[in-house]
């Protein structure tokens, strides 16, 4: 599977976040997640094991009872059904990396 991301359609989730499904297949799925200052990934818990990436700007992160201020170039893994979330500081972006799939994405 190849994917051009100025073909991917992006999805306007709320005021301040938008989606991109980048690629996904057999476990994986690979999103981008577009932030503008101040939005806010609320905490929320899956099943689903994801890793971070912070690809511009930088967030307030919570995974469990701990926070903590990424910028870009760094990372985080918030394992399967534990509580995490994120505030933008500035307008920033982030990839998400999910086993299994989150089919409600498609």
């Amino acid at each position: 599977m190849f994917v051009d991301s100025d073909q991917v359609k992006v999805k306007k989730l709320e005021e301040k976040i938008s989606r991109k499904i980048l690629g996904y297949g057999g476990s994986l799925m690979m999103v981008e997640v577009i932030f503008k200052k101040d939005g806010i990934g609320e905490i929320h818990s899956h099943v689903h094991e994801q890793v971070s990436y912070i690809v511009k700007g930088s967030f307030e992160v919570t995974i469990g009872n701990e926070k903590k201020i990424l910028k870009q170039g760094d990372s985080f893994y918030a394992p399967s059904s534990t509580p995490h979330g994120v505030v933008a500081l500035e307008d920033s972006v982030i990839l998400d990396v999910f086993t299994p799939i989150r089919r409600e994405f498609l």
